[in-house]
């Protein structure tokens, strides 16, 4: 992979990575969940974003934010 590919990716998995950590954030939720989300880049440039193990009652939180958002649409 060339470096412009690297950089487009991370770039891509960064800012998703953000979105994600404020999202969470946002739903009052604490920086010891939302702060190990980290973006990270495949061999290939793809960009990805690792939220890694989330205690089952964040997770609950963020479907019903997601069906929320949904449903709004």
């Amino acid at each position: 992979m060339d470096m412009q590919t690297y950089r487009d990716g991370r770039r891509a998995a960064s800012n998703a990575a953000e979105a994600i950590r404020a999202a969470l954030a946002g739903l009052g939720l604490p920086e010891s969940v939302w702060g190990s989300v980290r973006p990270m880049v495949t061999h290939s440039g793809k960009p990805y974003v690792h939220l890694g193990m989330v205690r089952a009652d964040v997770a609950e939180k963020m479907a019903e934010a997601l069906q929320a958002a949904v449903e709004r649409r």
